[in-house]
């Protein structure tokens, strides 16, 4: 347990070292604060969002309040996934079969219909049926809608949005009904990294089986035309791999896509834009980005080696086992290198990752780039590499000494060990000097021993008196 103390002492210490260290660094480091903004785009508000890091590649008006329309669909889904089983039985209600009234999208639910959740999302994602959001905001709301828009406003509030209000679970207009592209980036963000989202939004076709309504096969195409050819193929685009459209009259063509290529997923929203420019400024911003941007996987290997020579950490030497760096990635125009960016360390918990005491970010032009994770480790293996690299691969030149708390203690025993035997061996001399000498003297003169004798005899008589 103590050594277990002495660990997590050590490496919160390491933290704080390396926080220093990034100080230091972000004096020394002058990034060129260059970033690449030569597109225009005719949607009133837009932004490309990296998904792992995300990082800002471009944005327009991005923090605007709008009317969102259909992608609202969004969070409803991932409040759906977050909270239900894909199994579970979802029945629509007189309310929910009225939000197909007027024209709206819709796939004909009738009143006492019953769906899975899973074919009751596929239907509002793919074929934007507004009455199966309300059916899947009523049954996630324990039948309060009320309770579920709630949620909404919550998971908003989570997720870091600033500029959204949600009233209803699938965008029909509301005057209370807002957004921004860059929440909805945000929104879009959290539902593409759940893998049953990512599924559902990158399929072009579904089909829902027969119900206790209707008798024959629902067949479902997905709208987005930079996905499925079903409306045409002009816009297909080849890195397409999901999204969500949305229109109403208040709201004007709002559209949310995902696009990889390279090791690269972005995420595009364009708001209030006119019907078909929406795909147009979406596939410009892409190809835009994926030309002017590059990944920079982050490794253990790699990770400090490569924030240029100026970080000074010889200090703390190499091959420590205390720390081991988690996988992580950094986005940068493509002019620009990794060793320009500025590295700073936050300390943190993660309440699902006990070990990790710390984020290492990275900046470029004072803008965050990426992150990865600092996790404590028991384990000798994957040290952490402080001087892996040599100065012309970018890593430091500084001299330096290993720190290895196993050695430390082991030279300290060792130290402590001689000293101790040391001194046996000194004081084991001088009994057998001071011996030798007595042994001498009664050799000579042997009255002189009992003498001696007689007199210790005295002195311990007048002890005992």
């Amino acid at each position: 347990m103590k050594r277990q103390i002495i660990k997590y002492r050590f490496v919160r210490f390491l933290v704080i070292a390396l926080t220093i260290a990034s100080i230091t660094s972000s004096m020394q480091t002058h990034a060129e604060n260059y970033w690449p903004s030569g597109i225009s785009v005719e949607s009133q508000a837009a932004i490309v969002m990296e998904l792992e890091t995300g990082t800002i590649l471009f944005s327009k008006n991005d923090t605007d309040a709008h009317y969102p329309a259909s992608i609202t669909k969004i969070m409803t889904a991932l409040l759906a996934i977050e909270n239900c089983d894909m199994s579970e039985t979802v029945v629509f209600s007189k309310a929910a079969v009225d939000q197909s009234l007027g024209g709206t999208s819709s796939i004909a639910r009738d009143l006492g219909e019953e769906m899975t959740m899973e074919e009751t999302l596929y239907g509002m994602m793919l074929e934007s049926a507004n009455e199966c959001a309300y059916a899947i905001g009523e049954h996630v709301g324990g039948g309060d809608i009320q309770v579920f828009v709630d949620m909404m406003n919550q998971r908003a509030k989570e997720l870091g949005c600033k500029n959204t209000h949600f009233a209803n679970p699938n965008g029909l207009h509301d005057d209370n009904h807002y957004t921004c592209a860059y929440d909805m980036a945000l929104i879009a963000q959290a539902a593409y990294k759940n893998p049953v989202f990512a599924k559902i939004t990158g399929t072009r076709a579904y089909q829902i089986a027969p119900t206790n309504k209707h008798s024959d096969i629902t067949y479902l195409n997905n709208h987005h035309a930079m996905l499925n050819s079903y409306k045409t193929t002009a816009y297909l685009y080849e890195y397409c791999v999901g999204g969500k459209t949305g229109f109403t009259d208040e709201a004007n063509a709002t559209l949310v896509t995902y696009a990889k290529k390279n090791g690269m997923t972005l995420i595009c929203v364009v708001m209030d834009v006119d019907t078909v420019n929406q795909y147009v400024d979406t596939t410009n911003l892409f190809n835009y980005c994926f030309d002017n941007f590059a990944t920079y996987n982050i490794t253990s290997k790699d990770a400090l080696g490569n924030v240029g020579a100026t970080n000074k950490m010889g200090a703390l030497g190499n091959n420590i086992n205390l720390v081991e760096l988690g996988d992580g990635m950094v986005i940068l125009p493509r002019t620009a290198s990794l060793q320009e960016t500025e590295l700073s360390v936050e300390p943190c918990k993660d309440p699902e990752d006990e070990q990790v005491v710390g984020i290492i970010n990275y900046t470029y032009g004072n803008r965050k780039v990426g992150s990865a994770k600092l996790r404590y480790t028991k384990s000798d293996q994957n040290a952490y590499p402080f001087h892996n690299l040599t100065s012309e691969e970018g890593g430091s030149d500084v001299m330096y000494y290993r720190i290895d708390l196993k050695t430390i203690l082991g030279v300290v025993f060792a130290v402590v060990f001689g000293i101790m035997l040391l001194v046996m061996l000194v004081k084991k001399t001088d009994e057998m000097a001071t011996r030798l000498h007595r042994f001498r003297v009664e050799r000579r003169d042997p009255n002189r021993g009992l003498h001696r004798i007689k007199h210790t005899k005295k002195r311990r008589r007048r002890r005992r008196k």
